[in-house]
């Protein structure tokens, strides 16, 4: 009976969601890491170490935000907009092969079975989210629209709000705020997201520190964590064996 309490208590904190946005690198895909591997190349031509705090500074930000800091950090000897170009002349041949990150799959494909109407909403430009499209056309055919922070009707980036208003007033049915759950893993996402009056689950990066997180909603490890159920959404049918068992012969 004491068990029985406690669970209802937990699951007491949470609202019931119709709407999931989700953030793109770092939270569907593991492209957070090949961002910094470039990062880290362009820095080294220059004689100039891409530190790990510096890594944890830029988690989430806009490909301008970055090259901004980095060439103003490590005092680079060239403009930001040269930096920013070699991001994405980089980016063109190595962003396409991003892997997925961990329950990513698995819980997008769930969602869109059930009917429950999904967006993308990222910092990164429109030309990376087309990158990412034609190399894994089915999966990013599972979300009904698709927001980039170089969108028209984005006028800034996260952690303001604009990109995850933006994205929920493009569903049909335009869900309010306290209605759209939110799927981030950087603290500048959690932000733009509860700025724009969403819950949040936040999958951070091991590195960031626990004080990063505290605004989050809901905190898990994985997206293989995440229980739909608590937000008032289906569950998943699996049992935890045949969810490992699908995300292997997924990830192939």
């Amino acid at each position: 009976m004491a068990i029985a309490v406690q669970v209802k208590l937990f699951y007491r904190k949470f609202f019931k969601v119709t709407h999931c946005l989700f953030d793109m690198d770092g939270t569907v895909l593991n492209s957070e890491v090949m961002y910094h591997k470039m990062i880290k190349q362009i820095c080294d031509r220059y004689n100039k170490k891409y530190t790990n705090d510096l890594q944890v500074k830029l988690y989430g930000e806009t490909d301008k935000q970055i090259s901004v800091t980095v060439v103003k950090e490590l005092k680079l000897p060239i403009s930001a907009d040269e930096f920013e170009n070699h991001l994405n002349n980089m980016a063109q041949k190595l962003l396409p092969s991003a892997p997925l990150q961990k329950g990513a799959e698995r819980l997008l494909t769930h969602l869109h079975d059930h009917k429950i109407p999904m967006a993308l909403a990222t910092n990164s430009t429109e030309q990376a989210v087309r990158l990412h499209a034609t190399a894994r056309p089915k999966l990013f055919g599972l979300f009904h629209h698709k927001v980039s922070v170089t969108d028209s009707q984005v006028v800034r980036g996260k952690p303001h709000p604009d990109i995850y208003l933006v994205a929920a007033a493009r569903f049909p049915d335009k869900p309010k705020p306290k209605q759209c759950l939110v799927f981030e893993d950087s603290t500048v996402g959690v932000l733009a997201a509860k700025e724009a009056g969403m819950q949040v689950v936040m999958i951070p990066d091991a590195r960031l520190d626990r004080e990063q997180t505290r605004q989050a909603t809901l905190v898990v490890k994985s997206l293989l964590d995440f229980k739909p159920e608590m937000f008032g959404l289906p569950p998943f049918d699996e049992t935890p064996a045949r969810s490992s068992q699908y995300l292997e012969k997924n990830n192939d």
